[in-house]
Order: structure tokens, then sequence, then C-alpha cells
């Protein structure tokens, strides 16, 4: 006969039948066999892994609310997570074939029964990470939701990330690189009666040989030559969003917001970058979610000089249409309109998921508090640049551009716009958006806008980016 400990268990099952108990002589009770068990056990509906530079998030969607712990082990570097109140499943299951040969932090992940209604999950990993585990309630489509967000220990420096990856010189003599695009001329200044210069460099030296661009910290912008004057770059944070657990909105055709907007970004930054003394941080460059303060802090490390969030939204009407422009405002929206739209964006942090716990408080009164009426006029000025090169090439939903309270136009020191490229809940605007001739027709028109505004508006000397 087995012992107790060999026994298995019977699936956790829900009945009405009430619980019995006999009477055995001598006193004993005995619980009948009808007696139910405690409760049903959680089902796991989904299971997603986003894989990113700035951290891999892993989604456990499940029927209720589910209670984890976690530790680390080391050497060699573990995760392990011990989740109550459940059975193991094929859904489960599933989550080691979703973890990629090139995620970041996660070489490979074990899924099993640890012991009854326990189900534990190994991770392990490519190098020490501080992990963060968090539930979320339902919100949008999603049902109750357990987080897994691996960060990395050392937090990596954004500005030495954004030069590694640049394909940019400030060195005016150096030509583009093999393959790419001639820039564009430049503009001229607004009724100077000069002739046309660039409209965001600075004067410079007489232009000395170029420097072999071997590693970022001996471009030119990082180590002048003796006697060469520094030449100011100008850096733009551009913002794609929604992304990971957040889609966005949807087309008809099942286009969704974040792709659309990703890939527009990512045409944008390599005109942007071809232009001189431009360099551009994405606040995502993959498929993974970024809170909306976290938006305005990276913009912020790499002292900014302009915000530009790239969106494609719905509206309740498929008849909806055309492109906008949106800066931020103190004393409320400027149509029933925008307000709906900065209220349905500023939810981006309850689909996307944001672990309220380590949520900083502190930057988020900065945010709502700081920002200034100068920053404002300086993104209305930026935002009618913008609006006037999009009104070539789209439909206007509206002439003029519209403010109203969006969280993510918040940094107190830099100017900020949210574009709405075309609504991807009309048909005819989500085949533009998925169109790549007019990705490239939209990406044109702000690097226009951009230049625009510089010609008139030149950036200030920034210490540590110069």
């Amino acid at each position: 006969m087995p012992s107790p400990s060999q026994i298995r268990p019977e699936p956790l099952i829900s009945s009405p039948i009430t619980r019995r108990t006999v009477l055995k002589a001598g006193g004993t009770l005995l619980l009948s066999v009808f007696a139910p068990m405690s409760a049903m056990a959680a089902q796991i509906l989904a299971v997603r892994v986003w894989p990113a530079e700035d951290y891999t998030r892993v989604t456990l969607e499940n029927d209720s609310i589910l209670k984890a712990t976690h530790f680390i082990v080391k050497d060699p570097e573990r995760l392990v997570v011990d989740i109550e109140g459940l059975e193991l499943n094929p859904t489960l299951k599933g989550l080691v074939a979703k973890i990629q040969s090139n995620d970041p932090y996660i070489k490979q992940v074990r899924v099993g029964q640890n012991r009854p209604n326990v189900v534990r999950l190994v991770f392990d990993l490519k190098e020490e990470v501080t992990p963060q585990l968090f539930t979320l309630p339902p919100a949008g489509s999603y049902n109750h939701r357990l987080i897994f967000d691996l960060y990395p220990v050392h937090e990596p420096d954004l500005i030495a990330q954004m030069i590694e990856k640049g394909d940019w010189s400030s060195d005016p003599a150096k030509p583009p690189m093999a393959g790419t695009h001639t820039p564009p001329p430049a503009l001229p200044l607004p009724d100077s009666g000069k002739p046309p210069v660039a409209a965001v460099a600075p004067p410079v030296a007489p232009i000395v040989p170029p420097v072999p661009d071997i590693r970022p910290e001996q471009r030119p912008e990082a180590r002048p030559l003796p006697g060469q004057k520094v030449v100011r770059m100008i850096t733009i944070a551009l913002d794609p969003g929604h992304g990971g657990e957040d889609p966005g909105a949807m087309g008809s055709r099942g286009s969704r917001e974040k792709d659309v907007v990703l890939a527009i970004a990512k045409r944008l930054k390599t005109k942007l970058e071809l232009q001189p003394n431009m360099r551009v941080m994405l606040t995502r460059d993959a498929d993974f979610f970024v809170p909306l303060g976290m938006r305005v802090e990276k913009a912020r490390k790499v002292q900014a000089d302009l915000f530009v969030s790239i969106h494609a939204d719905a509206f309740i009407q498929p008849t909806a249409r055309g492109s906008s422009v949106f800066v931020l405002s103190e004393k409320g929206a400027t149509s029933t309109a925008a307000r709906w739209l900065a209220n349905k964006e500023n939810q981006a942090d309850l689909i996307g998921g944001v672990n309220v716990k380590n949520h900083d408080k502190q930057l988020a009164s900065v945010l709502l508090d700081l920002s200034t009426t100068a920053q404002i006029n300086d993104s209305m000025k930026l935002g009618k640049a913008v609006l006037r090169e999009i009104g070539g090439i789209n439909r206007l939903h509206k002439g003029s551009v519209e403010q109203a309270g969006f969280a993510v136009l918040k940094a107190p020191d830099i100017p900020s716009i949210l574009i709405e490229t075309a609504f991807i809940s009309n048909p005819e605007e989500e085949a533009k958006l998925t169109d790549n001739g007019y990705q490239d027709q939209m990406a044109d028109a702000i690097v226009t806008g951009i230049k625009n505004y510089f010609a008139k508006n030149p950036p200030l000397a920034k210490s540590r980016l110069t």
C-alpha cells in the first residue's frame, strides 16, 4: 500500500454538494466521499514574453489573482518563481518555447509541478538581474495578469548607447555612409536675405581632416581636435507610442498602432540622423512597453532638445480621419475630442502594465507640476511647424495645434509634441499607415517641420552633450 507522500492528490474541483460527516463507532468522524474540494485551481489563459535591452517582461494571463514568491540562486544565476493555486497545463508549458535565443537576459526556462497546487518556474539567466514581480487587474482586453520584469542590475548609459548605435557624425566634411540617401538641401533662415545655411549647425572652425571613426568616444562630436570648435549636436527623443502588452489602437484589417508607429519612428530616425548635427534616441526600438513617465525620463536623461511622440489612434466612429498635432495643456483640452484622446492615451500604463509599488510618485509629481509656460510656448512653435508640413501630405483633422493633458508631454524642460499620423480606425487611413510610401512621406514632413523650427529657434547650449 502506497504511503501518503506517494499519493497524488486529485485536481481541485468545485462542487455544490455540502460537506457531510459520518459517525463511526468509537466517535471517529469520517469525511463523506461526497465532500467537495477547497477551490478550483486557477487556469493560465496565455503566456507572453517581451525581450528588450531595457528589460525582459514575462506575462502570465490567468482567470484569477495568483500569488507568487521568488528568489535568486547564484552560480549560475537563476530566478526561481513559485506560483500557488496552480496546476500545470499545456499553455503554461508553452512558455518554454517562447524564450528566444537572442533574449538579453533569459537563457531558458524550466516549468514543473513543484508540489501539489504549486507550479515552479526556473529562469536560467544570462546575467545578474533585478526582478520585479507584480499582478495587474483586468484591463482592456486582458484578464488578470502576473508579471515578471527582469531588469539588468547595472542600468545602461542611454547616451553611450545612443552614440554606439548612431550612424551620424558631427563632422560636416564627412560624407554620408555608403547606401544612404543624400540629405535634402538645408532650409534658408526665414527673411534673412542670405544664402541657405544648415538650419541647425552653429558656425564652426575651418574644416580639418576627419578623424578615423573607430570607436564612439573617438568621434569628432565626443573629442574635438586641438583648435577645433565643438559642433553643437541636437538630440531628439522619438517616442513610438504603446508597445508590448499595449497594442494601442487596432484597424479593421488587423493593423496595430504599436507596429505602425514604430515603423514610422525608425524611418524618421534614419532621416533625422542624415541631417547635420542631429542624433536620435528612441524610447523603444522594439516591441516592448515603456511606462509613460519612463518615456519622459529617458528623454531627460539624454538632455533631449525635442520630444516627439508618434501615434495612430482610433476614434469611436470609423469615419474620423486626418492628422493632428498636440501639445500639453495645463488649463484643459481645446476640444472634446482632444480631451477624449488624452484620457485614452493616458490609460496606456493600465494596459501596458506598470508596477505601482515601484512607481516614482515624486517623479510623477515633478512631471505634473513643473511643466512651464515657456515649455508649452516652445512646443506650440514646434507643433505649428510640423503641422504645416503634415498638412501637405494628408488631410488635417483640425487646422491648428490642439492642447490636452497628455502625460507623456509633461517634461518640464523639453519642447514636446504628440503627432497623430492618421486614424487607424479609418479603413482608408489604415491602408495609408501600412504603406511604405506614406510612412516615408510622413517622416519627411516631420523632418522638414523640425528643421523649420530650429531655423527660427536655435537650440541652447547644453554642457553635457556639446
